[in-house]
């Protein structure tokens, strides 16, 4: 099934069980399915068969998504699954919003090796449990063809992640990401950081669009 075509069909269920699931729930559900929908331009842009990473899987469900519409040959999911108990974490699904801990951050790791484990043991899928910086400096400078920086949305780790990205990918590459915004419980930590990278980098942005920016190297 297209990943449109599935994300139309697991909203109109979502929305039929709405009175039998808790609201909380099916609200966060729903706005992850729009979400999707709204990256779908994204995922158009990155070339088939290509070598890339995902900074911040979660539980993998946009990793699916790229898998499904990019093909990639090598795909690299990074992630610390590392519950943050700092209260400026507390609206954050690794912070506050984890409510049995680094209990919970560990299933979600477990559940996304599950998750992938056929594309793993084929080749094309690598977990890596780690921080986006450590595990991206371990890649060769210009191995890889785009990069989704999705992780610690702090300016500090966006502006770090960004600068290790642009080494990393190749020339013509793709480097985008989600949250370019103002506010959110990250104080538009995003936004800052990419467009301080903007104006210092040789780069060129390609598009802004639903919260996602997309930038060329």
């Amino acid at each position: 099934m297209q990943a449109q075509g599935f994300l139309g069909h697991a909203k109109q269920v979502l929305s039929s069980r709405i009175k039998s699931l808790d609201s909380r729930l099916v609200r966060t559900m729903l706005a992850w399915a729009g979400h999707a929908d709204s990256r779908q331009f994204l995922l158009d842009m990155l070339p088939k068969n290509s070598a890339g990473a995902e900074i911040g899987v979660h539980v993998g469900d946009f990793s699916r998504l790229i898998l499904e519409t990019v093909v990639p040959k090598e795909f690299h999911l990074i992630d610390p699954w590392k519950h943050e108990t700092s209260a400026a974490y507390k609206d954050a699904w690794y912070g506050g919003l984890a409510k049995k801990g680094q209990a919970e951050m560990n299933a979600r790791y477990a559940r996304v090796c599950r998750r992938f484990d056929r594309e793993i043991r084929a080749g094309r899928v690598t977990v890596h449990r780690g921080f986006s910086t450590d595990v991206l400096d371990r890649f060769p400078d210009g191995h890889l063809d785009w990069i989704y920086i999705d992780g610690n949305h702090l300016y500090e780790f966006v502006k770090k992640d960004l600068e290790l990205a642009f080494r990393k990918t190749k020339k013509g590459g793709y480097i985008a990401g989600d949250d370019y915004s103002e506010g959110g419980w990250w104080g538009g930590g995003v936004k800052k950081a990419v467009d301080e990278f903007l104006a210092a980098m040789p780069v060129r942005l390609i598009a802004i669009r639903h919260g996602q920016f997309v930038i060329q190297t």
